[in-house]
């Protein structure tokens, strides 16, 4: 963790949107842990998916800032 500090900080200042893209993604999971408490169970497969396809967007729009 100490090694990738550095480097993590450095890359979350040049690209902010990746914050709140990380935000986003505690909440998402903090609200299916919540739903798992009140026995609501939905697949996760929503979930990760929904994680992965963010992720993706955000990499495809790094990219682009690039060029």
């Amino acid at each position: 963790m100490i090694v990738a500090a550095g480097a993590l900080g450095r890359f979350i200042e040049e690209h902010p949107t990746t914050k709140m893209l990380a935000l986003a993604f505690l909440l998402a999971v903090g609200v299916a842990l919540v739903a798992d408490g009140f026995h609501f169970h939905f697949p996760r497969g929503y979930l990760y998916f929904g994680i992965a396809f963010s992720a993706a967007v955000e990499v495809l729009n790094i990219v682009a800032a690039k060029r």
